[in-house]
């Protein structure tokens, strides 16, 4: 069973809210590290859901981060109330999503071919571009997860040339240079939207 540190008290959590807002990173960093007890809390309401204990937990800590960043300390509202509203609407907008994704998908999962006819997967496609993804594996049961946070990690011109770089969403994978002519670009510029993309989503996994 996982243990979390203790939550701040009204007073530390005032002090370390106050130097977040003066730009000290440190405190922003203790002040999701103490709030993860919360976050479990928040996800135990969802475990009866088939969805996986440590999968709720990264969801729940993107609403806790999120809660830190948005937070306004000027109301003296604990950011223990807000962040609970921002974790469980973090985790219900998962299981919605989840919900109209009928299609499971696997880091396995072909996707399409390459010029050797060849089978390709979404494993291949991160490995092949040199992304460290250390945490990758965790997230083999469900890849769902990648398609779902597309629209939340990149930009539309992101998407639209990963969605043809690499076929995905029932999209024909296409060169850089046909990318390029279908969206009337530099193929040199479509070459940077790809590597920014797929920095994006390695920083986010």
């Amino acid at each position: 069973m996982k243990t979390f540190p203790k939550p701040l008290t009204a007073e530390e959590e005032r002090l370390y809210l106050k130097r977040y807002e003066e730009g000290d990173q440190e405190a922003r960093k203790v002040l999701i590290e103490r709030n993860l007890r919360l976050v479990a809390h928040v996800a135990k309401k969802y475990q009866g859901s088939d969805e996986d204990s440590d999968d709720l937990i990264s969801i729940g800590t993107i609403g806790l981060i999120k809660a830190v960043a948005t937070f306004d300390n000027s109301k003296n509202n604990r950011l223990a109330t807000y962040a609970a509203r921002c974790i469980d609407n973090e985790l219900l907008m998962m299981l919605r999503m989840r919900k109209k994704t009928s299609r499971e998908v696997s880091l396995y999962e072909p996707i399409g071919m390459d010029k050797e006819g060849n089978e390709i997967n979404l494993l291949d496609i991160i490995e092949g571009e040199n992304v460290d993804v250390p945490e990758i594996m965790d997230l083999e049961a469900d890849t769902r997860r990648l398609y779902q946070i597309l629209h939340k990690v990149l930009s539309e011109r992101e998407q639209e040339v990963l969605r043809l770089r690499y076929g995905l969403f029932g999209e024909e994978e296409k060169t850089q240079r046909e990318i390029a002519q279908r969206l009337n670009i530099s193929r040199s510029y479509v070459s940077r939207i790809e590597k920014t993309a797929l920095k994006k989503l390695k920083e986010f996994f």
